[in-house]
């Protein structure tokens, strides 16, 4: 099931132009590197019958960013609403565009990822831009060791 899920991630990781190389499969979370930046990524489990959203931990050497929160919202979100992520009973708040969002600041990101490390599931709650609200809710089996197999990639290089 969870190779099921990864498999659109998959396909797009081995497509061209963007050569980007798998480092393993970890439960519902997949962990790559391309060229000298490296991340952990899922598609939710919940997407309200949408599709195109994931969820990804990077390291970006070259932006100074290390477990960095990205998503990518499986709908457009009203830019006039906050967009939430919980996990683990925590609530953070979420900033960017209308589909691409981030943690606000770095401490942020590190309390994120510290949070999802623990937990079961995360939720990312936002309104979209018919002012219905939805969310994205992912699993998070093998997301810490996808993680720190990222974050290693990007370090032995």
């Amino acid at each position: 099931m969870a190779c099921r899920r990864l498999l659109p991630l998959l396909l797009l990781a081995a497509a061209p132009p963007s050569p980007r190389e798998m480092i393993g499969v970890f439960a519902g979370w997949g962990a790559f590197r391309q060229g000298a930046n490296c991340f952990a990524i899922a598609r939710p489990i919940v997407a309200q019958g949408r599709v195109g959203g994931y969820a990804g931990i990077g390291t970006w050497p070259g932006k100074g960013l290390r477990a960095s929160l990205h998503v990518h919202l499986s709908r457009r979100r009203d830019r006039d609403r906050p967009v939430t992520l919980t996990v683990a009973g925590r609530r953070f708040p979420l900033v960017g565009s209308v589909t691409d969002l981030w943690a606000p600041d770095a401490p942020t990101d590190r309390a994120i990822v510290a949070a999802l490390r623990s937990a079961r599931a995360m939720s990312i709650e936002a309104v979209d831009t018919a002012r219905r609200p939805f969310a994205d809710t992912y699993a998070l089996a093998g997301a810490a060791t996808a993680i720190d197999a990222a974050t290693l990639a990007c370090v032995a290089r």
